[in-house]
């Protein structure tokens, strides 16, 4: 499948040695990975790095991306199509292009908290938590940068005592 495009995305397998990407393909990804706040603070180096282990893959209509409960470790941008995010079987959101999902779980693979369902065909920019954590161990200062990112999205969805 490498080299095969669909609606301007480069489907490819796992990109591990970088120069198997084209130049223009690896920009795309990085701009779909700054969507995310994870990863929205990054210096251009470490994003590319990220964005380098990444693969397009395309969802059929009517498939599970993710399934509530599953243990997963991977993330995903939705580059094209849409989706809907069940819990419980019940509808709680819509995902389209530029929505993403799964970022806690590249830090902490555990079940999932939702299932998320291809409403349309859906090509999703994904990432493999172990290849995210290979990346990190690689680089400290990386690493510490979405500890902080973590840290700060933690504080926020706490509620201030009271005093």
């Amino acid at each position: 499948m490498s080299g095969y495009v669909t609606r301007n995305w480069p489907v490819s397998t796992p990109a591990r040695p970088s120069r198997s990407i084209a130049r223009v393909a690896l920009a795309k990804r990085q701009d779909a990975l700054v969507k995310a706040p994870l990863f929205s603070g990054l210096p251009k180096r470490q994003l590319r790095s990220i964005a380098e282990l990444t693969v397009v893959t395309t969802y059929p209509e009517g498939t599970e991306i993710v399934k509530e409960g599953s243990i997963g470790s991977g993330f995903f941008v939705i580059l094209d199509g849409q989706a809907r995010v069940l819990k419980k079987d019940r509808t709680v959101a819509r995902l389209s292009a530029g929505s993403f999902f799964g970022e806690v779980s590249l830090l902490d693979p555990g079940p999932r908290t939702a299932t998320v369902v291809a409403e349309t065909p859906v090509q999703c920019l994904d990432l493999a938590g172990r290849d995210f954590v290979d990346v990190l161990a690689n680089d400290p200062v990386l690493a510490m940068r979405i500890m902080r990112e973590m840290a700060r999205r933690l504080r926020q969805s706490e509620k201030p005592l009271i005093a």
